[in-house]
């Protein structure tokens, strides 16, 4: 049976850890890049603050009598007022995932427990094309030019049936973000 000094051993361990390293060069370089504004503007949706209600008419059950079928489309501007910022052209909304956004469909989740069932709520761009709430790429927004200090971005909200419609209240709620570019 051999005997190794540990003093040697441990000392040939540290030094071939310190060459290991260098086995595990860099593949690439990745340099980031961002910018700060002054741009801002103030916000108003539907003539209210930047915190608004948008209400949608009533309608029948038999409107929304089957998977897919929409109804009582209402419309809503956010608008933008006194924009300031050297860089501000255009501007685009994000609507945030949140509590009410069913992430898989892109739409809204009724709120109000007990009540309509089988309904959320879909928004649609200007175009009238739907916006995948929450979604990280391509909601499907259309931007607006900002000019003289001001824009628009048009919006619509409608009923959407997503199983078997039941009668009662549809309440939800988005936030959303304006996104200056």
């Amino acid at each position: 049976m051999k005997f190794y000094n540990t003093k040697t051993t441990l000392l040939a361990a540290v030094i071939g850890m310190t060459f290991a390293g260098s086995a595990l060069a860099a593949d690439g370089t990745i340099t980031i890049n961002g910018t700060i504004t002054d741009t801002t503007c103030d916000i108003a949706v539907n003539n209210q603050s930047k915190n608004a209600t948008v209400t949608l008419p009533t309608v029948s059950t038999s409107a929304l009598a089957s998977v897919g079928a929409t109804a009582g489309t209402s419309t809503f501007a956010i608008v933008l007022n006194n924009c300031t910022g050297a860089t501000l052209n255009t501007a685009t909304t994000f609507f945030e995932a949140g509590d009410y956004v069913d992430q898989s469909s892109g739409r809204l989740n009724n709120s109000d427990s007990g009540t309509a069932t089988g309904v959320q709520i879909e928004l649609l761009n200007a175009m009238q094309s739907k916006i995948m709430v929450g979604s990280d790429f391509n909601q499907g927004d259309v931007p607006t030019t900002i000019s003289s200090g001001s824009g628009v971005m048009n919006y619509f909200a409608r009923y959407y049936a997503s199983g078997n419609v039941t009668p009662g209240t549809v309440n939800t709620q988005v936030d959303y973000t304006i996104i200056y570019l």
